[in-house]
């Protein structure tokens, strides 16, 4: 990971954002919860790029990305 990333799990994701400059301090619990979403959603985008390309899988992939979003926010906010 280069130096200008910062994992989301990490308590130095504010580094990289300069809309949100405050986060509250995640549990270790929602730290696993949101590493776990992002997890099951790459696996599904892996997949999904693995069978092959169209306008269908486009847009499952997106709803995908949109879904593990909205999964994190909720565990964040």
């Amino acid at each position: 990971m280069s130096d200008d990333h910062v994992n989301s799990g990490s308590d130095e994701r504010v580094k990289n954002n300069t809309v949100r400059h405050t986060y509250r301090t995640l549990s270790d619990l929602e730290k696993t919860q949101v590493n776990d979403l992002k997890d099951l959603g790459e696996a599904f985008v892996e997949k999904c790029r693995e069978i092959g390309k169209s306008r269908e899988m486009s847009t499952a992939i997106t709803n995908a990305e949109q879904a593990v979003m909205w999964a994190v926010k909720h565990v964040t906010s």
